[in-house]
């Protein structure tokens, strides 16, 4: 688990180090570089869609659900968003909207990431979006982070869904084992919907702040 987000921080590192050395210029590809990292977005949620469908307990899953276990990935929503909204008042340097984009990205770094480097690139300046796209991929690898070494915690303190809320995106996927083995097996449902559903919200929520 830890594992992959070592390595992803260790490839963004390299890939910093490569372009502060001038080893890696983007410039002479010319613009047909600037498409690439959208191909490349649209091939994760496509591998992802494949990864939601292609799950066993899909069906299971579903009947599942409830109307009473969407509150969690609704609640986890407002959450983020609230505490969001809070720091882009108390932090200078980003808007309030800029700072709920970042938040929006709901611990799925590597999709928020691209999508609000994408959108900001326009209004803001490539620079200024490379800025942004950098600070949610460094804040929402730390959520996953935050959430796989402080899973025990969370489920003893504040309760089985404490671990779940913070997890976000990743709840069906990183942070699952986690959530299982201390929260309980009976919190799978409700940790796979809230991921899913948290999941499918960042590109909706991230382009939506990033409109303004």
């Amino acid at each position: 688990m830890m594992k992959g987000t070592v390595l992803t921080i260790a490839v963004f590192v390299l890939g910093c180090l490569a372009g502060y050395a001038g080893m890696a210029d983007m410039k002479i590809f010319g613009d047909t570089v600037k498409d690439v990292p959208m191909y490349l977005l649209y091939i994760l949620m496509f591998l992802v869609g494949i990864s939601v469908g292609s799950n066993p307990d899909l069906k299971k899953i579903v009947k599942s659900v409830s109307p009473k276990i969407l509150l969690l990935p609704a609640v986890t929503v407002l959450g983020t968003l609230s505490f969001s909204a809070a720091a882009g008042i108390l932090l200078s340097g980003y808007s309030l909207a800029d700072s709920m984009a970042i938040g929006g990205g709901m611990g799925y770094y590597s999709l928020s990431s691209v999508l609000i480097g994408q959108l900001k690139e326009a209004s803001a300046g490539a620079q200024a979006a490379a800025e942004l796209g950098t600070v949610a991929l460094l804040t929402n690898i730390f959520r996953e982070m935050f959430t796989l070494a402080g899973a025990p915690f969370l489920a003893r303190w504040f309760g089985p869904f404490a671990p779940i809320a913070s997890a976000g995106a990743t709840a069906f996927d990183v942070c699952l084992p986690v959530i299982v083995r201390y929260a309980g097996c009976r919190m799978l449902p409700y940790a796979i919907v809230s991921g899913v559903l948290c999941d499918i919200s960042v590109p909706f929520l991230v382009s939506f702040f990033c409109s303004f």
